[in-house]
């Protein structure tokens, strides 16, 4: 797969990173022009885009649907006689946010991530979803310059500690939510569509879990079911962080 030709001012981005970026383009295999300027375009967050389509959004865009296609293949593979009930709530935990965010730590993502002074001051380098979105977009920079074969195995080595993690389907994420509601007397969560992305063919929903107390999360999934079970999941992490304090 070809990648696209870089701009001039992708250019001379690409100039202007140091060495650290030329070893993190060397470790995913983007040391080409167009591989490094798509590299730089995965790791800038919107408050540093001069225009819009110069930061990371597009590219995460992708990267999630590489990475959920990766992840749901292995996941087939690893499991054949799983039903789709016990295989979707593996397929959430090793997408969300929180996974792609420990990933993104392992490459040391953050500390190449370019964005406002005023969001680097604040934390954006150690920030979930930011490091979440542009583990995304590496990905896709990786599928692009490279293509499908080399992004799965670049998906597959780097979530490997993921994987061998799961030896049990994790729960049901709805369920013990509904559970943790039931013991404190609060009625069963509501789930609502916030929005939907994506062709017919090829949908992508945000759904917020909310409680009768007006605590919420959301989740994002290729079905609703999927988002469905992710904002349970970021519901239930929430309010256990909130009882530890």
């Amino acid at each position: 797969m070809a990648a696209p030709e870089p701009s001039a001012a992708r250019r001379r981005a690409v100039e202007a990173r140091g060495p650290g970026f030329a070893a993190l383009a060397a470790r995913l295999g983007l040391e080409e022009e167009a591989g490094k300027a798509l590299l730089v375009e995965a790791l800038t967050h919107q408050s540093a885009a001069s225009k819009p389509g110069e930061s990371n959004q597009r590219l995460e865009f992708l990267g999630d649907r590489v990475l959920g296609l990766v992840v749901a293949e292995e996941l087939s593979r690893l499991y054949p006689h799983e039903s789709e009930s016990l295989l979707a709530p593996r397929l959430n935990q090793l997408v969300r946010r929180e996974a792609c965010a420990e990933s993104a730590a392992a490459l040391d993502l953050g500390e190449h991530l370019r964005m406002a002074r005023s969001e680097a001051m604040t934390g954006g380098k150690r920030k979930v979803t930011l490091l979440a979105d542009a583990m995304e977009a590496v990905i896709a920079a990786v599928y692009l310059a490279r293509g499908l074969e080399p992004a799965r195995d670049f998906v597959l080595d780097l979530w490997a500690p993921l994987f061998d993690a799961q030896d049990e389907p994790p729960q049901d994420s709805k369920t013990r939510l509904q559970e943790w509601a039931q013991a404190r007397a609060l009625p069963p969560p509501a789930y609502d569509v916030t929005e939907r992305k994506g062709p017919d063919h090829a949908p992508h929903f945000t759904i917020e879990a909310r409680l009768a107390d007006g605590r919420s999360a959301t989740g994002r999934g290729a079905s609703k079911r999927a988002a469905e079970q992710a904002a349970a999941s970021a519901l239930l992490t929430h309010l256990r962080a909130g009882e530890a304090q």
